[in-house]
């Protein structure tokens, strides 16, 4: 994937697409809570989406059916990445300590983490 970065209006639309995976036009607005963008304005983020090669679509007549060309979990995985290393200093154990110390994580969300990091440890072992 190449240095994709998604303005905030692109990510909310590519959300919507994320979720449908695949998705017309007209479901596209559908999906937008109101006050909805104008239609206007969703056909430039997907044209401008379509130019950053995000996302692609099928002609149905005259109707396209857009899908994602890049996963949410890819997208997002290069993204949180570049914050822990321009933020961070490159070290994944101060963005852990950052984010469990300052995101108000109940015990329980905690106590779910680390099962999560007692797992990784496990294979890690193997």
């Amino acid at each position: 994937m190449q240095n994709v970065k998604l303005s905030r209006k692109e990510e909310e639309l590519m959300e919507i697409i994320w979720q449908q995976e695949k998705v017309f036009f007209k479901d596209i607005v559908d999906a937008y809570p109101e006050p909805k963008p104008a239609a206007t304005t969703i056909a430039t983020l997907l044209k401008r989406m379509q130019d950053k090669a995000i996302i692609g679509y099928v002609l149905f007549g005259n109707s396209r059916q857009y899908y994602p060309l890049i996963k949410k979990s890819d997208y997002f995985s290069k993204h949180v990445k570049g914050i822990i290393k321009n933020y961070f200093g490159n070290s994944a154990l101060q963005f852990a300590s950052f984010f469990t110390t300052s995101g108000n994580m109940s015990a329980e969300e905690l106590q779910e983490l680390k099962k999560i990091i007692d797992a990784q440890i496990q294979k890690k072992k193997k």
